[in-house]
């Protein structure tokens, strides 16, 4: 089994795909960082604390002194009972904002990474885990590992901002300062730790959305076949794209077909194929073909001619010639003389014919 997977990783050398990453997405497999979970919901605990302390802590404490403060025996009587209700108002006062804070900056935070979505296979129990062979698989195994060294640098990182911000001298000086003072002091002592714990996590919050991704990325790679699959699986049903085909020769057949009418000249096979070309005098260097079809299709351009007067002029090899230029493409240059010859041609025949309307 492990080395069937060590095989399997050995063959996935390409990077993933889009469309395999969005795939993963819809299935509920995308990176997530715990530790920058962690991060915001401290510092979302921070901000709160600090927000909501001082306008209800203050409220709070009145009600414990006033619970205090109460006679000893009044405490076990019905007396006692609005004191208490008045605390735990109080004390909801104080915790929901914190918590309602810590709640929306975890779901935030998640989303963050994550998006939103919402899968419910996800929310199933995997036997699989259950498996004590999987379970000491992933204690011993790179899973653990990198489970360890994370721990450690967490360790490390929490360790030596902690140890900086307290300054043990500092502490022991405050042992001899008086009650005000050490109140003061321990507030500001306080204040350097939690600065001190937001810096290390959020030290530790970006090492690990790194480390997330970059795995993440790597249990996603493709082999070749992989990537060959997912190309058959995008070119879709042959039926499909021959349905897709035929309707784009359709709408082009019809584009060409529109811009005969407009045509100088066509020149055919004569029957087999047929090419139309537009010559603006003054405006284009050279004649350009805009629209061309063979058997069928040339047929119908013909007809289309004979119907608009757009004279049609019979010269096989020339129309062979043509024929391999794609549509709205200009004549190229070994051909110019053969087409001039034709567009003068029929320039002359239709001087000719509009002079002797005219004489008659």
């Amino acid at each position: 089994m492990a080395e069937g997977d060590d095989k399997e990783a050995e063959d996935r050398t390409e990077a993933p795909s889009q469309k395999r990453l969005e795939k993963a997405r819809e299935q509920g497999q995308v990176p997530l960082s715990r530790e920058a979970v962690g991060f915001a919901t401290l510092l979302a605990a921070t901000i709160a604390c600090f927000l909501t302390l001082p306008p209800l802590g203050l409220g709070w404490l009145r009600s414990m002194r006033r619970l205090f403060e109460a006679a000893e025996p009044a405490l076990a009587t019905p007396l006692a009972t609005p004191l208490v209700a008045a605390l735990l108002r109080a004390s909801a006062l104080l915790l929901l904002p914190v918590l309602g804070l810590v709640g929306l900056a975890a779901i935030l935070a998640s989303l963050a990474q994550t998006g939103p979505g919402l899968h419910p296979e996800k929310l199933a129990p995997d036997l699989s885990r259950l498996s004590p062979l999987a379970a000491l698989r992933r204690l011993f195994g790179a899973e653990g590992l990198i489970e360890l060294g994370r721990t450690l640098v967490k360790l490390v990182l929490l360790g030596t901002a902690l140890w900086q911000a307290v300054e043990p001298e500092r502490l022991q000086a405050m042992l001899h300062l008086p009650v005000a003072a050490l109140l003061q002091e321990s507030g500001h002592a306080m204040l350097r730790l939690l600065v001190a714990m937001l810096l290390a996590f959020g030290v530790l919050a970006v090492l690990d959305l790194l480390l997330v991704r970059w795995r993440f990325l790597q249990q996603m790679r493709m082999s070749r076949e992989d990537i060959r699959e997912e190309h058959k699986e995008s070119e879709g049903d042959p039926h499909i794209r021959a349905r897709q085909r035929q309707i784009r020769e359709t709408r082009a057949r019809r584009r060409m077909l529109a811009q005969v009418p407009k045509a100088t000249v066509v020149i055919t096979n004569p029957t087999h194929y047929a090419v139309a070309l537009l010559y603006e005098q003054g405006q284009a260097a050279a004649p350009r073909l805009v629209a061309k079809g063979a058997d069928e299709l040339a047929a119908r351009i013909r007809a289309v001619a004979e119907e608009h007067g757009v004279p049609i002029v019979s010269n096989p090899p020339l129309a062979r010639a043509l024929f391999r230029l794609e549509p709205d493409t200009e004549v190229p240059a070994e051909h110019w003389q053969a087409v001039a010859e034709i567009i003068a041609y029929v320039w002359r025949l239709q001087g000719r014919q509009a002079g002797g309307a005219a004489h008659g």
